[in-house]
């Protein structure tokens, strides 16, 4: 994940070039020196803390303040609950360790420190050993209240406030376990896309509106307070699992539940049902529905 611009010259963190930090040298330097520490963990050692600058603390003192008002607009209840259990600091970036130990004595999760992004059956695989993989770094500063791929801000505030609600976080365990049963990538690409039309970008109607439980909304200044013009699909696990999604947009459509409780069980009942053989008899055929098109 690094290159190093000489022979004794300083690591520089590979970053797409419309990643807001592409040009930003100093920022790239210390995107590798944090990720080198993911990098270096090992399960069951203590978390090694990262001494975050002031302009570090202040993004996130500033997204977390927006945020925290956005919540109280948009999340439902559960997550809030959780928020309000895990009490992240407001006055600098969380240490990991910190924020492991709490999570661990409300609800028996840890959180295990990552250079950046992991394969896709790694990190779904960790849920089930109620692990959570979470990056260390901070989005660039010139661009707050976005960021292109997981940071700190998205694990702590999207995530890890979930796994501090008993219901959520046992949700988050049964995805894991049923991700281990999805053998194909077929099968993990189907429950992926579940995962993310749910607890990454999952709506629902409470209180008479639309609100999210999704980790990816929650974290996200500019999407939470535009999520409701996306179009509105009913809650549907076939449609939902044969969906595409592109990562670099505000999602354009969104499936919304009648209740937290009804997306709360309908979820628990896929993930605990769901594995290879389970794919193949029950879903495999809408996905091959949706590839082929309309039939005559």
């Amino acid at each position: 994940m690094t290159t190093s611009t000489a022979a004794t010259g300083p690591s520089l963190y590979e970053l797409p070039a419309d990643h807001p930090g592409s040009s930003d040298q100093a920022y790239r330097e210390r995107r590798a020196a944090i990720a080198a520490v993911g990098e270096a963990y090992v399960v069951g050692q203590r978390i090694p803390e990262v001494v975050y600058t002031p302009e570090e603390d202040e993004v996130w003192r500033m997204v977390q303040s927006h945020l925290t008002v956005e919540h109280d607009r948009y999340a439902v209840a559960a997550y809030r609950d959780g928020a309000a259990r895990l009490a992240l600091r407001t006055d600098r970036v969380p240490q990991l360790q910190e924020v492991s130990d709490r999570l661990f004595a409300l609800t028996g999760w840890r959180i295990t420190p990552v250079p950046g992004l992991v394969p896709t059956r790694v990190f779904y695989g960790s849920l089930a050993e109620r692990r959570f993989m979470s990056t260390q770094y901070i989005r660039h500063h010139s661009v707050p209240f976005y960021t292109p791929e997981p940071d700190v801000v998205h694990e702590l505030i999207g995530h890890c406030n979930m796994l501090a609600e008993p219901r959520l976080a046992d949700l988050y365990q049964l995805a894991g376990d049923a991700s281990l049963r999805a053998e194909s990538d077929e099968a993990l690409e189907f429950f992926s896309r579940v995962f993310w039309f749910s607890l990454e970008f999952g709506v629902l109607r409470a209180d008479g509106e639309l609100r999210t439980y999704g980790a990816g909304l929650l974290s996200s200044y500019g999407e939470i307070g535009r999520f409701r013009e996306a179009r509105i699909e009913p809650f549907d696990l076939r449609t939902m699992g044969t969906t595409d999604y592109d990562i670099s947009k505000y999602q354009p459509v969104l499936f919304a539940a009648e209740s937290f409780d009804r997306a709360y069980d309908d979820l628990v009942e896929f993930f605990s049902t769901y594995g290879e053989a389970a794919y193949r008899v029950r879903w495999a055929g809408a996905a091959d529905e949706e590839e082929a098109g309309p039939g005559v």
